[in-house]
Parts: C-alpha cells; sequence; structure tokens
C-alpha cells in the first residue's frame, strides 16, 4: 500500500509539475529555435459557424481590421445547418459563404470550408473570439521555417472581476501555457489553440466526421508527416473565462472526452508512429488518469499503518472538504486555498465524466 501510494503521488505531481519540470530540463540540452520573418504568403481564413448571428458581424468586422494584406487574404464561412440569420449575414458579408443546410458537426464544416480555400496557409478561426490585428502576421511569420508546418496562436482568457474560482482556474491556464511555450522551444507541442492556428495548405488531414478536437487532430497528423508544430504567443485571440462554474465544467468535459476519442479514431496516437508519444502521454493522456490516481492514493492511505500516511489520509480528507465548501458557497471561493481546491476536484470529476462519456460512447453529445 505505502508503494501505491507513492506511486499515484509521484504520477499526479508529474502530470501537473514535473512534466513542466522535464521540459525545461530538455531544453537545456536541446533547445530548437525556428526561424521567423515577415512574409506575406496567401492565407485562407477558414470559420466553422452553426447559428452564430450574435457573434458574425463583430467577427467580420474584426477581419477587416486585421494588417494583413487584403490581396492575400481569402475569408471562407462555413455555415454548419444554421437556422438562424447566419446564411444572410454571410452572403451579405463579402465573405466565401459555404452553406450547408443539414448540421453534421464543426469538422465536416471545416472540410468543406477548406476544399474551397485558395490560399497557401489555412488559418483556423473560432466565430467568436475577436483577434489582435496582427495576429495572422504572427501566425505567417513562423512559415518562414520550412521544418514548421503548423502554428498555435494564444488564447489569452480574461476572468470577471472577483471571481476567485476563475482566478484558480487562471493558475491551471499558466501551467498549461508554460508547457506549449517549452514544447515549442525544445521540439513541437501538442496540440493547439483551437481559436487560433495555422498550418500549410498541404499538409491538411481531413477530419473524420463527429472529431471534438480538430485543434489535436490536425496538428498530431502534421507532426506525423514530419513538420514541426510551433506556438506563437504573439497571435492572439481574446475569451473570458466563464463566471458560471457549470459552464467552465461543460467546456472541460468537452475537451477531456475528446482526448477519449482520439484514441478511437487514431490509435496511432499510442504507437511509436506518433513522433511525439512521450509528450502525448504526459500532457494529454496522464491527466485523464489522475482521477483514478487520486482514489488509488486516498484508499492505500487509509489501509497503510503508521501515524505519517494517517495523517496525509487526513489531509486529502481535508483537501476534499475545502473543494466540496468551495462548489457549494460563492463566498467560500473567495478564500484562495479553498479556490485552489474545489478547481482541481472540479477539473478531475469533468475527467471522471470524459471517460464515462467515452466508455458509454456518448462522445457524440458533445460534438459541434
Amino acid at each position: 500500500m505505502i508503494a501505491l501510494f507513492w506511486l499515484c503521488f509521484s504520477l499526479i505531481a508529474y502530470a501537473y509539475v514535473g512534466y513542466l519540470l522535464w521540459l525545461w530540463l530538455e531544453l537545456r540540452i536541446h533547445k530548437r529555435a525556428f526561424r521567423k520573418e515577415e512574409i506575406v504568403p496567401s492565407v485562407s481564413i477558414v470559420i466553422a459557424a452553426r447559428n452564430e448571428e450574435a457573434n458574425l458581424p463583430a467577427k467580420i468586422e474584426n477581419l477587416r481590421q486585421l494588417s494583413y494584406p487584403v490581396d492575400r487574404m481569402q475569408i471562407i464561412v462555413a455555415s454548419d445547418g444554421s437556422t438562424d440569420r447566419t446564411n444572410e449575414i454571410l452572403e451579405a458579408a463579402g465573405v466565401v459563404p459555404v452553406i450547408l443546410h443539414e448540421s453534421r458537426g464543426k469538422a465536416v464544416a471545416l472540410n468543406e470550408a477548406v476544399r474551397r480555400a485558395t490560399g497557401d496557409i489555412l488559418v483556423f478561426l473560432d466565430a467568436r473570439q475577436p483577434i489582435d490585428p496582427e495576429a495572422v502576421s504572427e501566425l505567417t511569420s513562423c512559415f518562414a521555417d520550412p521544418d514548421v508546418g503548423a502554428v498555435s496562436g494564444e488564447l489569452l482568457l480574461e476572468a470577471p472581476e472577483g471571481a476567485s474560482h476563475v482566478n484558480a482556474l487562471g493558475i491551471y491556464w499558466k501551467i498549461e501555457k508554460a508547457v506549449r511555450k517549452l514544447e515549442s522551444a525544445s521540439g513541437s507541442v501538442v496540440g493547439v489553440t483551437g481559436a487560433i492556428y495555422a498550418i500549410r495548405r498541404e499538409l491538411y488531414s481531413e477530419i473524420p466526421a463527429g472529431t471534438i478536437l480538430d485543434d489535436v487532430y490536425v496538428p498530431m497528423n502534421v507532426v506525423r508527416m514530419g513538420r514541426r508544430v510551433v506556438f506563437q504567443p504573439t497571435a492572439v485571440a481574446r475569451d473570458r473565462l466563464f463566471s458560471e462554474p457549470g459552464k467552465e465544467f461543460s467546456r472541460k468535459v468537452r475537451t477531456l472526452t475528446g482526448n477519449y476519442q482520439l484514441l478511437r479514431l487514431a490509435p496511432w496516437l499510442l504507437s511509436f508512429e506518433n513522433p511525439l508519444l512521450f509528450r502525448f502521454l504526459s500532457h494529454k493522456i496522464l491527466r485523464l488518469i489522475v482521477p483514478l490516481l487520486m482514489v488509488v492514493m486516498l484508499l492505500s492511505c487509509w489501509a497503510a499503518a503508521g501515524p505519517f500516511y494517517r495523517a496525509i489520509f487526513w489531509l486529502q480528507i481535508i483537501f476534499y472538504a475545502l473543494a466540496a465548501a468551495g462548489l457549494v458557497s460563492a463566498s467560500m471561493r473567495r478564500v484562495k486555498p479553498v479556490a485552489i481546491a474545489s478547481t482541481f476536484v472540479t477539473l478531475n470529476a469533468a475527467a471522471a465524466l470524459a471517460l464515462y462519456n467515452f466508455i458509454t460512447r456518448r462522445e457524440k453529445l458533445w460534438v459541434r
């Protein structure tokens, strides 16, 4: 039981801190810079939208404010069976509209849009988040290096004023951002930011219908073809963290369910065909099993003899009690330890629910 406790503890620590330190050490040994310079290849901006009448006018205006040369930029928006005014807005907006009369999911909409693309570089954006004026130029500058096949931008998440539980989520996002920076500097990132990323058009792999995480499936195929996927934090899209815990929880469940789904869609990700196998296991897969490790760690402490492990058992009980207090009381979430505990437990509850979705084949409920 003692050995089991330390194994679980070590794996959890590695998932959230150890992998970050490993990348830091790897970077000190083997730094892989990539060349950047101002270039203006033809680009096709690709957006999949469904019932986005509230966001599209602002998004299209945002794209018109980009600093990228207009004659080098094509904008394609695929409407995935929209039932509001989305189609009408697109037809009057001066973009390339792709109207799908039945909703078949984001993956199909992206595939249809890419078939209309004429640019050498595909830039994928979401309909909701605005991007900074220099964002597309920052993405394309990375393609001056012929080894670079895809580039991830940065999604800046802004927390509502006074939302302590969201501030705790901010700690998680800071760790995630640090991991991506180190992965990029030492090789390739595992996945990209879905709200803003770009790839060379010839490297685009058609996305299977129903895929939840195109932002992992597409770049991992780029790596499989022998090119790098890098992170460019100056290519910025902006969004907000949901102030309601339920919405942020749903977003996390969707992402983690998508990670499980990838194992079914692309089993090669768990084989040596994956050039980033170690990173994929460390960054994506290990975090999926942390809920199980947490349960085993608690039970092993309860079963182990000695005052040290008894104390660790009760410390875990206190931690979960703080998490429960934060989940039921908004005022308690203003206390930082409570906010951190409730956020950690919520994220891992999302991972447990994602496993349930995968086992019961419920991932289709999270396709958009």
